[in-house]
């Protein structure tokens, strides 16, 4: 590659500038970031009141992201795994979780909240999930044309994560609402107008999106410890009650740890697989003959299409792992302590894995894509369920409504972390 168009990318990855760019222009960057001989290293962006280090490494490649995520003993998921810099401790006793863990605690933990995604357990959920997609497609042909974010692809899986931890009905809007602010920290809807990218971060600013976010994750963490306490007292059938009863290490976890689970299965629960369903009907409205192909014979194709729908959507695009030793991968040196990021969304994209990357192909196959993670301890726990909600909403979409369609561009989060669409005209 050019030494031309490797300054051309040179700290774009590490600007807010950057991730407020069209969504071609990034895939470009990140196409050109493939072919360089070694992963490009970016400076971290300097945020008030935050600590940030040296900056990082892109793994922009698939072979790179597959090989980290199966080597946690060297690329570990501690001390922070979903943010560059390592969380403020105020910060961290909210969303440090099982994610921001390596074994063995993070096994022992995994294996707990698993009892809730077991094939038996989505099994006995299907008919809870087909009566929510009935209901909400009653709805969207009482309403007509609408925003399918809000009105349609948000519903289902927000249904399905409170009922599992036994929410009660009457906070789930405000669960909805504090999930949104949680990953939209630099989106102007959600910061109060504030636009990160454009005016760039004071430390004003910083205060104030750190200050919502905080009381966000405090909002979500006092209703799992009351959620906790009153399991103590009832135990129900719910993934709470699991969580209190559950022993590791010869310990009972405490409150505020369910409460950092409780807010990462809400907010993994109900983002990634809202955002799938909008960048689906998107993908299905731009490219009909792939549509029709669907609706021609839908079991046999919704597999391959949610697959499909999952690796072009990449939902959380990138996670952080830290070098615990010297390590070479692939012909590079990283030394202790290094930072790189996992990039999910460009080795979807990697042309030496998939032929016409960019092409949307519900028949490709094989398609071993990352977009649930890559293989190893840290692989989507709600990656199962996350493929029955898509299909048991589409079914019920393209049976009853199979003229719906998206009717404009989606109106994009401005995130580096989440590819989410927060808004998405639609009409059948």
């Amino acid at each position: 590659m050019t030494t031309a168009a490797r300054d051309e990318i040179d700290g774009n990855l590490s600007t807010l500038e950057f991730w407020a760019l069209p969504q071609e222009r990034r895939l470009a960057a990140f196409a050109r970031l493939r072919e360089l001989d070694h992963p490009a290293f970016f400076q971290e962006l300097k945020l008030p009141f935050v600590k940030t280090g040296a900056g990082f490494y892109a793994l922009a490649r698939h072979a790179d992201v597959v090989e980290a995520s199966r080597s946690p003993h060297i690329f570990s998921s501690e001390p922070c795994s979903n943010s560059i810099a390592d969380l403020p401790r105020f910060l961290a006793r909210y969303f440090g979780s099982m994610i921001n863990m390596d074994d063995p605690r993070h096994a022992k933990i995994r294996r707990i909240v698993s009892r809730a995604f077991t094939p038996r357990v989505l099994e006995k959920m299907e008919d809870d999930l087909q009566r929510s997609a009935t209901r909400i497609v009653d709805d969207l042909l009482a309403k007509g044309s609408t925003d399918f974010v809000t009105d349609v692809a948000a519903r289902l899986p927000l249904q399905v994560i409170c009922d599992m931890m036994g929410i009660p009905e009457h906070v789930r809007p405000m669960v909805y609402d504090r999930t949104n602010l949680i990953l939209g920290l630099g989106d102007p809807e959600y910061m109060g107008g504030k636009n990160y990218a454009r005016d760039g971060i004071t430390r004003f600013g910083a205060l104030y999106g750190l200050l919502k976010v905080l009381a966000a994750g405090y909002e979500l963490n006092h209703l799992a410890m009351k959620l906790a306490r009153q399991r103590r007292r009832n135990p129900g059938d719910d993934l709470v009650s699991a969580l209190i009863s559950a022993n590791v290490d010869g310990e009972s976890l405490t409150d505020q740890e369910i409460g950092s689970f409780f807010i990462l299965l809400v907010v993994a629960g109900n983002e990634t697989t809202r955002n799938a369903m909008s960048h689906g009907l998107k993908l299905l409205t731009d490219n009909p003959e792939q549509r029709a192909l669907l609706l021609e014979d839908f079991d046999a194709h919704i597999p391959g299409a949610v697959e499909e729908i999952v690796r072009l959507a990449t939902p959380v695009i990138q996670f952080r792992r830290t070098l615990t030793r010297d390590h070479v991968m692939n012909g590079h040196e990283y030394k202790a302590g290094d930072k790189v990021l996992l990039f999910y969304n460009s080795a979807n994209r990697d042309e030496t894995v998939f032929e016409n990357p960019d092409a949307f192909d519900i028949t490709r196959s094989p398609n071993p894509h990352v977009g649930f993670g890559g293989p190893g301890p840290h692989f989507c726990l709600g990656a199962n369920l996350a493929r029955r909600e898509i299909t048991v909403m589409y079914r019920e979409l393209f049976t009853r409504v199979p003229g719906i369609r998206a009717t404009g561009e989606p109106d994009r989060l401005f995130s580096s972390f989440i590819n989410g669409i927060k808004h998405l005209p639609c009409a059948f």
